[in-house]
């Protein structure tokens, strides 16, 4: 390095050098200044202006800055391209040998965001950590701004399918692997390789040994579990280096087992757009959209989770039922409670804000205004409602902390600490006595415009106030000789002069010294006020998620209620009966005046395959939805639209819907639905529930039968399958099945046909249709008429032929065809002497012409 850089250059280099992989957001100031590489990123990413600035004799780098109060704005938008920022604050008030010491204080990463303007209130921010040896996988997640903090482990021969499919339904904003680890496309959330010796087992599983300072991790449910523990170990060594007050918030870490829930892979969630659409990838349109009446944030946090993550345990899905039945048939309880709770703040972050030290003053006030409502909840809730009291036991009032909140904080504080009027009158003392000592002065400043006017006869005379020169008096230039002698002139300026006295110095010495030790006081008690709060940290967060759930449960009584939808009855049997079965979105969506056409889904006692056939466009595909959507309601606790239903839980729903081309990955329509194909009936179990849609369509006819046709009966057949299965298909063929394999079922979409136009009924009735209809349909999309009379015209020789063969259409070829090469016609035109034809030769002619060109085509 250069002896003559700049001592500042020096300070920013050595800081940089310990943060090589972020950008290093630089305080000079009131800016956050960029340099180097950094800029010129910021400068791309950001549209802000590429400067530069000297740093040694002749050498200038790049510089790009943003001002410190609008950085967050600056940070979303690097956050949400996978950038990590190193945020380095200036640290004390005094210089030393000429520089102020800075360091770094958090590194920003997607992962580990706490500013409410950054996250997404109704999702969470997980940061997941994932190690993978052979079968078996660790993963562990945290949310930061909740203390959200679990591991599992996993094993199987496919167990990057699995892991995929459990990352997918974290949906996490930062996935933490090590450095060897190659994890391949299709895995969400920014992806951080970090060295491989932070995984290191010993290493790891003494982090968490000294952060839960316990001699054992058995505790936690980790014996055995080396993967998990590598990989919740690592988590904590991140947030020590990116986001250390974050650590506070890991009070308890939890082992969840995907055997506990249904596991639902990446073309399910998809297929049945469970938290957001297909098309636009929008919650609207979702089933989660038409699930989501909360009113808190914590509420619909939980519920996306709910959707996500359908249970298993037959005692639990019937509590979360319990409860919604009470609020479905009380609703004016209903109505009152979450009228009541649209007023509450989200305490899980808030909570967890104050817990890390990040709480402003304005966050304290939302505190205040949440536990204000808490004994008017209580009261609606104290009704006896056996189902409600599990509920009630986890909501507390904390009176104390609301009392101290009353006393301490006024009504109305400032947005920071820089500002002071944070503390309430009569909280403390020694705050009082600093306010009342400075009140005189403050008074005196504030009466000396009026006073020195009067005084001195200037009647423009003006007190002012900057930073350079503190408070000032300040006189036009014509009112110069009306000046008293005592006035010591302190600035001249274009139109005037401004002036100090040694009083008005010594009031306001004792003014901006009172405001310094106001600024210090009121941040002192505010922190002591935080610290008693954090002391009842974990009930506060147990209070917060008692309301979330509360908050979800009321949601899920609310679209039960408005929607006309029945308590299912849930059992450990083999069984599945729907009664008037609904799609719970596309009923939701209908246009004014259209009635959604219900549909039962009743599997007889040996039925294991349900093979429909019918014309698309007559309802095929939304039935086979609603019936796994039906079911997936089910078991996350929610009344279903149906007039009854009586399902047998169901341990995983396997969808192949649809055809999702992935060519960015060198793979076809075809191959896609044939991976989907194979992990499915490798997965799927007898308590499985298969939805298939027209499998085998991207193939040619007969390998597609074939395969279609070799499905079903393994289905039917492998003594380890047997699940129950919907199987929808174009392939007539496939009816044959029922007559051949016992557990086969045959029911097709029923149409009607009037005045030659097709009626699709969208029932599902017993039988297989014997006709697809498909031209129909081409025709109500609005296909060419003499292309649909052709297309008639080949199915009816097709049908003859037996699929043999097609004569074709003479005249359709010189209709569609704009440069024949030879028109035998226009040739004889062309070699004709019309002027030597007679008029009887010419008639003649013509109708020579008519028998050999025209009459031959009849």
């Amino acid at each position: 390095m250069s002896e003559d850089v700049t001592p500042i250059r020096q300070q920013y280099l050595e800081i940089k050098r310990k943060y090589p992989h972020t950008i290093l957001f630089f305080r000079l100031g009131d800016f956050y200044e960029t340099f180097d590489q950094d800029a010129e990123i910021a400068s791309k990413e950001l549209d802000i202006v590429l400067t530069s600035r000297p740093v040694a004799r002749g050498v200038r780098v790049p510089m790009a800055g943003i001002p410190y109060h609008a950085v967050e704005n600056y940070l979303a938008r690097l956050i949400e391209k996978g950038y990590h920022v190193a945020i380095c604050e200036q640290v004390g008030d005094q210089p030393v040998k000429g520089l102020f010491p800075r360091e770094v204080v958090r590194v920003v990463t997607p992962g580990t965001l706490i500013e409410p303007t950054l996250l997404k209130g109704d999702r969470n921010n997980y940061l997941v950590s994932v190690v993978v040896e052979e079968t078996h996988a660790g993963i562990a997640y945290v949310d930061i701004s909740t203390g959200e903090y679990a591991v599992t482990e996993i094993t199987g021969t496919d167990i990057l399918s699995t892991l995929r499919a459990e990352l997918i339904r974290l949906n996490p904003a930062e996935i933490l692997i090590p450095d060897t680890l190659d994890l391949s496309n299709g895995f969400p959330g920014h992806l951080t390789r970090w060295a491989n010796w932070h995984f290191e087992p010993g290493r790891c599983h003494e982090a968490l040994l000294n952060h839960f300072q316990v001699a054992s991790l058995d505790g936690f449910g980790l014996r055995g579990m080396s993967r998990a523990i590598r990989a919740a170990g690592a988590l904590l060594q991140y947030l020590s280096e990116t986001q250390p007050s974050a650590l506070n918030l890991l009070t308890r870490l939890s082992t969840y087992s995907l055997s506990e829930f249904m596991v639902l892979d990446a073309a399910t969630r998809r297929n049945l757009e469970l938290t957001e659409t297909i098309r636009n990838g929008q919650v609207e349109g979702s089933l989660l959209s038409v699930l989501d009446y909360t009113v808190t944030p914590m509420g619909k946090r939980l519920l996306r989770q709910w959707v996500s993550k359908p249970l298993l345990d037959l005692k639990t899905i019937q509590q979360r039922q319990n409860v919604v039945e009470t609020f479905v048939q009380n609703g004016l309880l209903r109505a009152e409670l979450r009228a009541t709770m649209r007023s509450l703040a989200d305490l899980e972050r808030l909570v967890n804000r104050i817990i890390a030290g990040h709480a402003t003053p304005r966050d304290l006030v939302a505190l205040r205004a949440t536990l204000r409502t808490m004994p008017h909840l209580l009261q609606n809730l104290s009704i006896d409602y056996p189902a409600l009291q599990p509920i009630v036991a986890s909501i507390a009032t904390f009176p104390d902390i609301l009392d101290l909140l009353e006393r301490g904080i006024t009504d109305d504080p400032p947005a920071t600490l820089q500002n002071t009027g944070v503390i309430r009158a009569g909280y403390s003392a020694e705050l009082d006595h600093v306010i009342e000592a400075s009140r005189h002065a403050r008074e005196w400043i504030a009466n000396l415009e009026k006073v020195e006017r009067e005084r001195t006869g200037i009647k423009t005379l003006k007190v002012g106030y900057n930073k350079v020169f503190g408070y000032y008096i300040e006189v036009s230039r014509g009112n110069a000789h009306a000046v008293p002698p005592e006035y010591i002139r302190k600035q001249t300026l274009v139109n005037g002069e401004r002036f100090i006295t040694p009083e008005m110095k010594e009031y306001e010495s004792l003014v901006l010294n009172a405001e310094e030790r106001i600024r210090e006081l009121e941040t002192r008690l505010f922190r002591e006020i935080c610290e008693q709060i954090h002391q009842q940290g974990n009930a506060l967060l147990q209070t917060a998620r008692g309301l979330a759930e509360l908050d979800a449960l009321l949601s899920l009584a609310e679209a039960a209620a408005l929607n006309q939808y029945v308590r299912p009855e849930v059992v450990n049997e083999d069984v599945l009966e729907i009664h008037d079965g609904r799609h719970p979105v596309v009923e939701r969506y209908l246009s004014g005046g259209e009635r959604f056409v219900p549909n039962d889904a009743i599997f007889e006692p040996g039925e294991i395959v349900r093979i429909i056939t019918g014309p698309n466009m007559s309802g095929k595909s939304t039935f086979l939805r609603q019936t796994a959507l039906i079911v997936l309601m089910a078991q996350i606790g929610s009344f279903v639209p149906a007039s009854s239903a009586r399902i047998g839980v169901v341990d995983r729903i396997f969808t192949r819907i649809g055809a999702q081309d992935e060519i960015h990955a060198g793979q076809s329509t075809f191959m896609v639905e044939m991976i989907e194909m194979a992990n499915i009936l490798h997965h799927a179990t007898r308590r499985s529930l298969l939805i298939l849609d027209e499998i085998g369509r991207g193939t040619s006819t007969y390998d597609g039968v074939s395969i279609a046709w070799a499905v079903v009966e393994y289905i039917h057949n492998n003594p380890d399958l047997r699940a129950r299965t919907i199987f929808a298909t174009h392939y007539h063929e496939l009816t044959q099945l029922a007559e051949i394999l016992p557990g086969v079922r045959n029911y097709n979409v029923a149409v009607t046909e009037a005045d030659g136009k097709v009626v699709f009924l969208h029932k599902i009735t017993p039988g297989g249709a014997d006709r697809s209809y498909g031209i129909h349909v081409a025709q109500l999309a609005g296909l060419p008429k003499p292309l649909i009379q052709r297309a008639n015209e080949i199915l009816r020789e097709l049908e003859q032929s037996a699929g043999k063969a097609v004569r074709l259409d003479p005249i359709m070829p010189q209709q569609m065809a704009l440069f024949p090469e030879t028109n035998p016609l226009l040739e004889e035109l062309k070699r004709l002497d019309v002027n030597s034809l007679t008029p009887i030769e010419a008639i003649n002619k013509l109708y020579e012409w008519k028998k050999r060109f025209a009459d031959s085509h009849e």
